[in-house]
């Protein structure tokens, strides 16, 4: 995830009722049973993020306590799973992207479980064939318009290029943002070795390069400029909580790239059934209070979702890069980026 789309300007209830026979949640004989560690992500586990509300519900149904850790976005998760190798503290993490799953494996320090509620996700979205991360929600990558401002719609990455935008786009900083690493990505599933042709040419069309999501999309808001990177979902909420739909995202031609976020269980926790049940809830109970509040689709196909979200565009093409492709050439392609823009 990492990328996300957080609510900071309207004030939610989160009423949640949730079933006691709902299918894939296992139910737990709560008799002393140990709490439960769970780091997530920032904006995961703030004021107007699920998680508070998800653990409430979780333990109501369980009995099973759950303190939520707010512990960084995308890799500074891992970093500091692996910082407290020695003295793990956690017994389940949330928000693992896709393109961080080999650098997951490879730490050793999640172990695999296959979810029954597995059955209840497409296999496309399964983007980890050991099931050491499971995904939770995902989105697609696109270029959200001000439909008050622009009246010339880019449909493709080369769109993007022409002069007719100058200023007019917002990106992130694939170095501090999961959602400007997403676009980097992007740009070489589409372009491959010269991708970085693009960047070249797009640095004019662009008014900044914000350090992460809330800030490019702040900006965006306040009508600093007309177009902006975001999710082909960020319609739904101006739709869900504002009644507005000024604001509509991009399909390109040339596909938009998946964004998949995932969950996964601490190798050293010593509530392996409790942790069990807790991802079988966030898979199941839980997964249109993840939709509603993360404003991202529910990776579960049963779940029902808020009208709102007929406003995002439906995306016929979807890229996503290799897992490893992306673990081993991250740090080379950031430098390349890097190069390129600061000259």
């Amino acid at each position: 995830m990492n990328y996300r789309i957080l609510l900071t300007t309207v004030f939610l209830a989160v009423i949640m009722s949730f079933s006691a026979t709902a299918a894939g949640t296992a139910e737990i004989e709560n008799n002393d049973v140990t709490h439960l560690t769970v780091y997530a992500y920032d904006s995961f586990v703030g004021e107007w993020g699920p998680g508070t509300a998800i653990a409430q519900a979780f333990e109501e149904k369980t009995g099973i306590r759950v303190d939520m850790v707010s512990a960084g976005n995308g890799g500074e998760l891992l970093t500091r799973l692996e910082f407290e190798k020695s003295a793990p503290k956690a017994d389940v993490i949330i928000g693992i992207s896709e393109e961080l799953t080999s650098r997951a494996i490879d730490s050793g320090l999640l172990e695999p479980y296959s979810s029954p509620v597995l059955d209840q996700i497409p296999h496309h979205l399964i983007f980890d064939s050991t099931h050491t991360l499971l995904p939770f929600d995902y989105g697609a990558y696109s270029f959200v318009y001000d439909s008050h401002a622009l009246t010339e719609v880019p449909s493709s990455l080369e769109d993007l290029l022409d002069p007719k935008y100058q200023g007019k786009i917002i990106i992130m900083d694939p170095r501090t943002s999961s959602v400007g690493m997403g676009l980097l990505q992007w740009t070489i599933a589409v372009y491959g070795e010269e991708y970085l042709e693009w960047w070249e040419k797009v640095k004019d069309n662009l008014l900044t390069i914000a350090d992460g999501w809330s800030s490019g999309y702040g900006l965006f808001t306040e009508g600093e400029a007309p177009l902006v990177l975001s999710y082909t979902t960020s319609p739904v909420y101006h739709k869900m909580w504002e009644e507005s739909d000024r604001y509509q995202a991009t399909v390109f031609e040339e596909g938009n790239y998946l964004a998949i976020e995932g969950v996964g269980i601490l190798k050293s926790s010593a509530n392996r059934e409790e942790a069990e049940a807790f991802i079988d809830f966030l898979l199941s109970d839980a997964q249109r209070d993840v939709a509603t509040t993360n404003i991202m689709f529910p990776v579960n196909r049963n779940t029902v979702l808020d009208k709102a979200f007929s406003i995002a565009p439906e995306v016929t093409r979807t890229l996503l890069l290799d897992n490893e492709l992306v673990s081993n050439m991250r740090d080379a392609w950031v430098d390349e980026w890097v190069e390129v823009m600061s000259r």
